[in-house]
């Protein structure tokens, strides 16, 4: 750190009526000082034991001591009741995102973390158009591509096609897709966590891997193909691996990120090897952001009983990816 006074990461609300507002206070609690940061939501919807202060920018964070939640007011425009959903707050969490995504950009703050938000609400609440959060923040940054990473001290994991059902992979799946995915994840490494030459493992997408051809053509039509190109190119890549093999523990020691075809083909391992640490990570933004990985969790909204260790991990990562001052 310089002796300037440090940007704060921005903390988005993420669905009120989930477990965001109360990992968010549990999160302020055990990081204490050591994370700079503030929460942009409507602080009715904290617990009731939150302690809080009103900020007016997120400069003025840097005077709120820990454990005080310094938080950026966002009026919400229906109350809120735990593990309830109100549609007619959707339009305010989507505002609070694109909020939080403009401070970071004009530089008051470091980086995004975002809460969670439920995909259904947002549609049915506010006409949401996206997929999920990573495509909203695509369009809200315009970056030409978002890239969605998990990331845990086990496992990290890149899906090359995301919120789309099973049945439309295969044809959502391109070699300029997966080059695009590939290239921005192994930039990333590069320049956001410091991994000079990264190792990327490539899964199929059939069962096998193809084997041969004989369970499906992709891996021996084109895939096998773009990864020795990108190999010729320079990049430590090796694929296509079977994803039945690719994530036991030997074969993890062989790279530092797997890139996957689909959603639960990369999400499964990595919340099965360490569920309560993993962080999404966004790539191939303007901006920094991570979150949590898990969802709004109504079912436990609002009894004290949510884990707050992936939102503390990702505000740690974010605060390390953003850099501070």
């Amino acid at each position: 750190m310089t002796g300037r006074t440090p940007r704060p990461v921005a903390v988005t609300c993420g669905e009120p009526a989930g477990i965001g507002p109360e990992i968010m206070a549990h999160a302020r609690r055990a990081l204490g000082a050591d994370v700079p940061l503030f929460w942009i939501g409507d602080p009715s919807h904290l617990p009731a034991d939150t302690e809080w202060q009103a900020i007016d920018a997120p400069a003025a964070a840097a005077d709120v001591a820990a454990p005080v939640l310094p938080v950026l007011q966002h009026p919400f425009a229906k109350p809120v009741t735990p593990g309830l959903p109100e549609l007619g707050n959707a339009a305010d969490v989507m505002a609070v995102i694109a909020r939080a995504v403009a401070l970071v950009t004009e530089g008051a703050a470091s980086a995004l973390c975002t809460a969670p938000i439920h995909k259904k609400v947002l549609k049915d609440g506010a006409g949401f158009p996206y997929p999920g959060h990573t495509e909203y923040l695509e369009a809200l940054t315009g970056a030409p591509q978002a890239v969605m990473m998990l990331a845990s001290p086990e496992l990290r994991v890149v899906p090359t096609t995301i919120h789309i059902p099973l049945r439309d992979v295969a044809e959502a799946l391109t070699p300029t897709l997966l080059r695009h995915t590939i290239e921005i994840t192994a930039r990333d490494l590069r320049t956001r966590f410091g991994l000079p030459h990264p190792r990327i493992a490539v899964a199929g997408l059939n069962p096998h891997a193809g084997e041969g051809g004989t369970m499906g053509r992709a891996e021996v039509d084109w895939i096998a193909d773009l990864v020795a190109q990108m190999a010729a190119d320079g990049l430590d890549i090796t694929g296509p691996w079977p994803g039945d093999t690719l994530f036991h523990a030997a074969a993890r020691q062989r790279y530092d990120v797997a890139v996957c075809m689909y959603h639960d083909q990369a999400l499964i391992p990595i919340k099965t090897l360490d569920f309560d640490r993993g962080v999404n990570v966004t790539l191939g933004l303007p901006i920094v952001r991570t979150s949590p990985d898990h969802g709004t969790a109504f079912d436990i909204a609002g009894t004290g009983r949510a884990n707050p260790t992936s939102m503390i991990e990702a505000l740690r990562l974010a605060w390390q990816m953003g850099g501070g001052a």
